[in-house]
């Protein structure tokens, strides 16, 4: 007969999120613990009542006290993890073919695998775990990984900021496999090189797209500044849909030395047109303000400025800070494809601080589209902050 599970008990009149299938019970709505489990440990969440709300991991170190797993009675082993990320994958199927070898597999409690980030670039597959519960079931997911895709290396980059929070330390290494040197993936026809191991994320931004997509499709015939470029994924979408010039600016050498190696990798793309510029993206805005420079089109795609809500009115400032700067310089009927990754901005927040930044720049201005993450990047109704990436097309009169 089974061991039986330690027992977190919530509070009376706080047990609503999860009767309403939200994955997190945080540390303030818990009465008590009965046993005592430890990091990554199942537990069942039960409420004042006795009901059983859900089978979850426990994170001790955490404000998320306890993250999901099912709100069922089951057995949460190395099946439970295989079966989950099974269906994750069948859940994509399409989205790969000859003009996309590149997708996210796995999108943590989306896909009802809290804390677990798997993304596939061609016969590699990149894997973050960023929960305790995740950390605990570390070799079963490396495990159904393995059996699930073709993978030739399966690398963990357990390095993002919220393990610290998890209590947790970095860990980067090659799983399972020979690494493929370089890693290299094609997205929308064209080939990326992507630092796996060292790069931003997983190595790439692949929840940007669908998005690269539809700003090269606006690029012909178009002047364009690419801020924030990282390796140059929306340089080169841009120059396949018909810039005339693309000036890209990174504050990182490497990340500019593998765009540049990037679109050598596509002899297709004139790479006469591009250039290439390592500076603080805000005071290269500046003195392109102050040199009276202008652009067609142009990519705003900062880093997270506000991880939490607690960050968001610092974040608003600088958000509001480029997207002025931009205005400034996009010429008349130029587009602004303007964008933030932030948790603590929601997409309400996000619009009044562009239409703040229009005022100020006394620009007249209408959006003409929304961006989100693309379709490999789900975002479970009963989970609305997995809805991190919003984005707004903005033509200028």
């Amino acid at each position: 007969m089974p061991a039986r599970l330690p027992v977190v008990r919530v509070k009376p009149g706080r047990d609503r999120s999860l009767r309403h299938r939200h994955p997190w019970l945080f540390s303030g709505a818990i009465a008590a613990v009965e046993g005592e489990p430890a990091s990554g440990a199942t537990v069942e969440v039960r409420a004042a009542d006795g009901d059983l709300l859900a089978l979850a991991a426990w994170s001790p170190a955490s404000q998320i006290r306890a993250r999901v797993w099912s709100f069922a009675p089951t057995s949460i082993d190395a099946s439970f993890i295989a079966l989950r990320l099974r269906r994750a994958i069948a859940a994509r199927a399409g989205m790969l073919d000859a003009r996309h070898s590149g997708m996210r597999i796995v999108h943590g409690e989306s896909d009802g695998l809290p804390g677990v980030v798997a993304d596939r670039y061609a016969d590699v597959v990149v894997v973050q775990l960023l929960s305790a519960g995740a950390e605990a079931w570390r070799d079963a997911i490396v495990d159904a990984l393995a059996d699930a895709t073709p993978a030739r290396a399966i690398v963990e980059r357990s390095d993002a900021d919220v393990r610290a929070l998890e209590g947790l330390a970095p860990r980067v290494a090659v799983a399972r496999g020979t690494l493929p040197d370089p890693v290299v993936f094609r997205e929308n026809g064209i080939d990326y090189a992507v630092d796996v191991l060292a790069g931003q994320k997983t190595g790439f931004y692949l929840d940007q797209r669908d998005n690269r997509r539809i700003v090269g499709d606006h690029a012909a015939g178009r002047q364009v500044l690419n801020a924030f470029c990282y390796s140059g994924g929306f340089t080169l979408a841009c120059l396949a849909g018909g810039a005339t010039r693309v000036v890209s600016v990174d504050s990182s050498a490497p990340a500019l030395a593998l765009g540049r190696a990037n679109l050598a990798r596509n002899p297709a793309l004139d790479a006469s047109r591009a250039q290439w510029l390592e500076a603080d993206v805000f005071a290269e805005l500046r003195r392109l303000r102050d040199a009276d420079a202008s652009f067609d089109l142009i990519v705003l795609d900062p880093p997270k400025f506000a991880p939490t809500a607690h960050h968001a009115e610092r974040a608003a400032r600088a958000y509001k800070d480029i997207n002025l700067l931009a205005l400034k310089l996009l010429a008349p009927r130029g587009y602004l494809a303007t964008f933030s990754c932030s948790g603590g901005i929601g997409p309400e927040l996000f619009q009044k601080i562009v239409a703040g930044a229009a005022q100020d720049a006394r620009a007249d201005a209408a959006i003409v589209g929304r961006f989100t993450a693309s379709a490999d990047h789900p975002v479970a109704l009963a989970f609305p902050e997995g809805e991190y990436l919003k984005g707004l097309l903005v033509r200028k009169a």
